[in-house]
């Protein structure tokens, strides 16, 4: 039996580096690196360093494939909060999102290490 899509977003496999930081309510509790795995408009999962907490709000930077007008690097950055965790993975549920410009002397194109 084909197994039930549930997500009603297409994912997409991108795969590039990404920053995070997790919060509680007294603010900033811990920082990571990881990379993306695949996302949605609705989500991303990631790789991640750092064991976290479902429930859990935290803000991903992602270094951006595309540039703004073919010479600035772009991030987008997403917040949510933490769906699903495996072993070295976490889903994030997007509730906020923005692009921003890199900055100077990044290359939002590199690919991640």
């Amino acid at each position: 039996m084909p197994k039930l899509e549930r997500r009603s977003a297409q994912r997409f496999p991108i795969e590039r580096a990404l920053r995070l930081r997790s919060f509680n309510r007294q603010g900033i509790q811990q920082t990571g690196q990881g990379r993306t795995i695949n996302i949605s408009s609705t989500g991303i999962l990631f790789a991640t360093d750092q064991p976290l907490v479902p429930g859990r709000r935290v803000e991903v930077t992602v270094s951006w494939p595309a540039q703004l007008n073919e010479t600035c690097g772009l991030q987008f950055v997403a917040r949510g909060r933490v769906v699903r965790v495996e072993p070295g993975r976490a889903a994030l549920e997007i509730q906020q999102h923005e692009f921003r410009t890199a900055p100077a002397g990044l290359n939002a194109a590199r690919r991640p290490n």
